[in-house]
């Protein structure tokens, strides 16, 4: 029997097995051995997209093919020391978490201000959460050729705002390529969480991407307006070594070209902390943390005090009442089902 081990980089997750990609560049069909759930890892899916593991027992996939039957005998033994992670409560059970990838450099959340729409409280959520876990944010804005006069000028209100937050926003519209080149560039060199509703347009713009992808789409319902899932489980794509839209090279470490990757996710309805304190809150938005030093309690909630610096900021403008409804709605209500479109 073969007992050796190996390292690598989970690129696939089914939720019941996965492709693990080793150090040399082979894939691994893998299950993850029965008592690896019992180590005190209080997750629905202990193990993630963009892992780092050790395998044992190595069987290469079926013609070395991505998505191949799990063999018998490849499991997962160990998850190397995270980085960082995302995470959000699972969506059956309420106790317990649900880890959308690991080891990212940053986090990129695709938003359409129509068709469907993604509310601010979901944008802020998004963020706060990854503030949680000091993951860099990018927003996305899609299918900028598709929006009216007022949509295209709400368009410009939230870019200005959150830009002014130092959350970087582009604009694109993935369908006719326009602001793809830009995106490009920001995600070279770097593992890249891609999130965001189903229907805001992930697959078309990560086929834009990765052309070699090939990841299915779908229209939108015309009825409610809402995206379908397209996407059923979360997979990691490598970029190509050079930017397709200025055919120029990547970025490189020490000489030796890091194209970077893309986590494509299932679209997500609702996005909730997990075990972030009440307290904690105000610590994951940015202008809140930063104004309300200036209270004239150290535990000032923001909502009520006297001498809250925050209220007086909101009163003034500096502050977006967009945001702090995003705030109120996160310190009174922990429960993630609040949150779904």
């Amino acid at each position: 029997m073969n007992t050796r081990a190996l390292t690598g980089i989970v690129i696939k997750n089914t939720g019941s097995w996965y492709v693990v990609r080793t150090d040399d560049g082979q894939l691994f069909d893998c299950k993850v051995k029965g008592n690896f759930r019992l180590k005190g890892i209080r997750s629905t899916n202990p193990v993630a997209v963009g892992d780092k593991v050790r395998i044992t027992n190595p069987s290469p996939t079926r013609e070395g093919q991505c998505g191949g039957a799990a063999t018998d005998g490849s499991f997962i033994t160990e998850i190397l020391d995270r980085k960082n992670y995302v995470i959000r409560k699972a969506s059956n059970l309420s106790k317990q978490s649900h880890i959308i990838a690991a080891n990212v450099d940053q986090a990129a959340l695709i938003v359409t201000v129509s068709h469907p729409e993604t509310s601010t409280t979901f944008i802020d959520r998004f963020l706060a959460s990854a503030e949680a876990y000091r993951i860099p944010v990018v927003l996305i804005f899609n299918k900028t050729d598709i929006y009216t006069a007022e949509e295209t000028r709400y368009l410009h209100a939230l870019t200005t705002l959150y830009n002014s937050l130092g959350y970087p926003c582009l604009p694109c519209s993935a369908s006719t390529g326009e602001g793809m080149e830009a995106i490009h560039q920001a995600f070279a060199g770097k593992t890249t969480l891609l999130s965001g509703h189903s229907g805001v347009g992930k697959s078309t713009l990560l086929n834009r991407l990765i052309p070699d992808a090939n990841v299915k789409t779908a229209e939108i319902s015309t009825a409610h307006d809402t995206g379908m899932h397209t996407t059923t489980f979360s997979q990691m794509y490598s970029l190509p070594p050079t930017d397709s839209f200025s055919g120029e090279e990547l970025p490189s470490i020490t000489g030796e070209v890091v194209p970077g990757a893309v986590i494509d996710t299932p679209g997500i309805k609702g996005f909730g902390t997990f075990d972030m304190e009440r307290t904690e809150v105000a610590h994951y938005f940015r202008e809140i943390f930063q104004i309300g030093q200036d209270c004239r309690f150290g535990n000032c909630t923001h909502t009520t005090e006297p001498g809250c610096a925050v209220l007086q900021a909101i009163e003034e403008h500096r502050i977006a009442k967009s945001r702090y409804t995003s705030y109120l709605s996160m310190l009174e209500d922990k429960d993630a089902e609040k949150y779904r479109k």
